[in-house]
């Protein structure tokens, strides 16, 4: 059984064998990973497996194996968030993204390696050591989902979900060379899910292709009442998958092709562009003036929702606890051992930019910048039909290269976190490669209009062939 099977290949496979023949394969394959893109292997996925075999499950995944980031509660899993803090916790409730999987028939593998609440762009942060990238073991797969887009290049998984706070998912699908989509701000509910940035951060999954990241929208999008942010925008995703483009207009933001920008993602860049007008669509070039404070207002937006967030890891209810003579000490000492130095930095520099005498000076005027950021989306795409730019402003980079200078690492998220500012969905697909590495094609669009997205995404699919390319030590 091929590795890298599509959802429509994997039910044909369930049909003429089992889902439990199916997922046996999986796990054989994830017992012989060189990547550590699993924290944790489940138990249950056989089990969960044979029990669909012998009720004749009629979901539209039903069988399909899916492996989730471990910042998405899944009963009787460990929900480590990459963290020691968290270490021992089991979640005694469904994310409820998890809860849809479910009723849709999914076999869930495992828990995949993350950088620690998500905060990186590379998993080397993470409390269980760093995922390797398929594609060369010594680079990194980016970050924080970079254990769901490695699995998922490795063949270990058919899909995952990971979140996207500033590019999560994005990073880690273009160095991975996989399909990964950050969906509308609101589109899929995020109950369930551990906050690192709520106003930002949004659940989106990781494939293949195109066809099975709209198969897995269709079941998890939608809205909760358990989330108050979510919207039943009641979009069919899998009928955006047409292959034609012929009128589109496409804008070319200037600002996402700065100095620091690889030539050859560069390059790969701007032939997927002319793919794309050879395929009947139009480009322009656009202005975005806002862009070059996003990276900015993003970190202290960011940051501060972040030292908000992780004050309720104090060892008093779950997870790693540090004895002490009395409760502060025990709480001082639980989070500075549980806490991982990046956490750490963010936390404190979040709590400053809070605190009395600068909230106006940073976050409040971080909250400003980021609505101006807004209305340069809003402006380009009234303009346009969507915006294409680099996902990535360079390929993969060694492990433990750049992990040592936090402002080199942060700038590697210059053209994706904009899109988390302004809400809108984005998608970044293979576009090329250098040096064996992939690059990735950022697609955004407007809100709610996935679908454009998707369209877009598949039909330069069709027309290439760089989806089809696997990691050669993998295959």
């Amino acid at each position: 059984m091929a590795n890298w099977m599509s959802v429509a290949q994997i039910k044909k496979k369930i049909e003429e064998n089992s889902a439990e023949e199916v997922t046996a394969r999986y796990l054989e394959v994830i017992g012989k990973s060189k990547i550590n893109g699993y924290v944790t292997v489940s138990e249950k996925a056989l089990e969960q497996a044979k029990k669909i075999d012998s009720e004749g499950h009629e979901g539209p995944l039903a069988g399909v194996p899916i492996a989730i980031k471990d910042n998405i509660s899944v009963v009787g899993l460990p929900n480590s968030c990459g963290s020691k803090i968290l270490e021992g916790y089991v979640p005694p409730f469904n994310a409820h993204v998890i809860e849809k999987l479910l009723a849709a028939g999914a076999v869930i593998l495992g828990k995949t390696n993350m950088d620690e609440f998500a905060m990186g762009s590379s998993t080397e942060t993470s409390h269980f050591g760093p995922t390797s990238n398929p594609w060369d073991l010594e680079k990194v797969p980016g970050g924080s989902s970079g254990g769901s887009a490695a699995v998922v290049a490795a063949g270990e998984a058919p899909f995952a979900l990971g979140s996207d706070t500033g590019g999560s998912v994005r990073c880690p699908a273009a160095f991975c060379g996989v399909v990964g989509l950050k969906p509308t701000y609101g589109a899929v509910s995020r109950y369930g899910v551990v906050a690192y940035a709520n106003s930002l951060e949004q659940v989106g999954p990781l494939a293949n292709n195109v066809t099975d990241i709209a198969v897995l929208m269709d079941v998890i999008a939608g809205y909760d009442r358990k989330d108050s942010t979510s919207i039943d925008s009641k979009i069919e995703y899998q009928k955006a998958l047409v292959d034609d483009v012929k009128g589109l207009k496409i804008g070319v933001p200037k600002e996402f092709f700065g100095e620091g920008i690889h030539p050859d993602v560069e390059k790969a860049v701007w032939n997927a562009i002319h793919k794309y007008e050879s395929l009947g669509a139009t480009w322009e070039e656009v202005s975005m003036p806002h862009i070059k404070y996003a990276l900015a207002s993003y970190y202290i937006i960011a940051m501060s929702e972040a030292s908000s967030n992780l004050a309720r890891f104090d060892g008093t209810r779950y997870g790693f606890r540090e004895s002490g003579e009395n409760w502060h000490a025990m709480v001082s000492k639980t989070r500075a051992e549980g806490f991982g130095t990046e956490v750490k930095r963010r936390i404190l520099l979040g709590t400053y930019a809070l605190s009395a005498g600068y909230h106006d000076k940073y976050y409040l005027k971080a909250l400003k910048v980021r609505t101006l950021v807004k209305q340069d989306f809003d402006k380009a795409l009234s303009k346009v039909d969507l915006l294409m730019a680099p996902t990535m402003p360079n390929p993969a980079f060694k492990i433990g290269e750049k992990i040592e200078d936090p402002l080199t690492l942060y700038l590697s998220d210059v053209n994706t976190c904009p899109i988390n500012l302004a809400g809108v969905p984005s998608i970044s697909v293979p576009c090329g490669f250098t040096n064996g590495l992939p690059i990735g094609l950022q697609i955004m669009g407007k809100p709610f209009d996935e679908p454009a997205v998707l369209r877009a995404a598949y039909t330069f699919e069709q027309n290439t062939d760089y989806h089809t390319k696997r990691p050669p030590e993998m295959a």
